[in-house]
């Protein structure tokens, strides 16, 4: 019963324009949680919810995810008759985490390099030289390069179906354009590799504690460092500045050139 839940559920999130990404992160969330439940999705409780959440160790940012994925599930469930009430309104409000930049070290960044095959060190670049999400990265497509008066760059899609255009280095640039026509990162079946087995790969070759996404913060850092926070956030395509304020690393001289600054007037 779960996995025709999730498969019609699923059906109406592609037909409300949900990126690929969200609905796999989505299914993610949904079979983990039948998994642990001892019932159909049509008889979880709000008890079951609560308790399900409570018994998972989690980093605030995980949590808000699986609540936001379990209302919106039982949110749907509701409009198409499966349940009268939402059992994952009794789920609580989660805090947003005093989450803190953590740019990888450039030497582990470059050893991590010389672990790596042709494929992987490309992963790697496209997060730590573009900024990308393992998502995006997943998804690069020859379709997506192109070329105008200052160089190559890399049309991105990102959360939301969002897309921005992020500058390429001449070594990135000429990565991409020497593979062949078609996805980057081909998969088995015809299509690209998913999101989850990208970061699999990467933290393979990535020593314990530093993933994927730290590279993208060393991006964020490095790239702040030469410009400002509004160029930053457009390149790493958030929707808000506090979201790039927690990706860059300010160095401790800056700050301490900007206070010696204010002293002299």
């Amino acid at each position: 019963m779960w996995a025709q839940a999730i498969r019609e559920y699923l059906v109406a999130q592609v037909a409300a324009g949900a990126p690929p990404t969200t609905c796999a992160t989505r299914r993610q969330h949904l079979e983990h949680l039948a998994r642990r439940v001892d019932v159909g999705p049509w008889s979880v409780t709000g008890a079951d919810l609560v308790a399900y959440a409570g018994a998972q160790v989690w980093k605030p940012e995980t949590r808000r995810g699986r609540r936001s994925t379990f209302r919106s599930f039982y949110g749907w469930a509701v409009a198409v008759g499966h349940v009268e009430a939402s059992p994952a309104v009794v789920l609580p409000r989660v805090k947003p985490g005093q989450a803190r930049p953590r740019p990888i070290p450039e030497h582990v960044y470059e050893d991590a390099l010389l672990r790596s095959d042709e494929r992987l060190r490309l992963i790697l670049r496209l997060a730590h030289d573009a900024g990308l999400r393992r998502g995006e990265i997943a998804v690069v497509h020859s379709r997506d390069l192109f070329e105008d008066l200052h160089g190559w760059s890399l049309r991105v899609r990102g959360k939301g179906n969002k897309e921005r255009d992020v500058p390429l280095t001449p070594r990135l640039a000429l990565e991409l354009r020497t593979l062949p026509p078609g996805w980057a990162f081909p998969g088995d079946e015809g299509g690209h590799l998913s999101a989850r087995w990208v970061g699999k790969l990467a933290t393979g070759v990535l020593p314990d504690g530093w993933t994927l996404h730290t590279l993208r913060h060393s991006f964020a850092t490095h790239v702040y460092a030469r410009s400002d926070l509004a160029v930053t956030q457009d390149l790493l395509g958030h929707a808000s500045p506090a979201t790039t304020r927690v990706y860059v690393q300010v160095a401790d001289g800056r700050l301490r050139s900007a206070v010696l600054a204010a002293a002299a007037g």
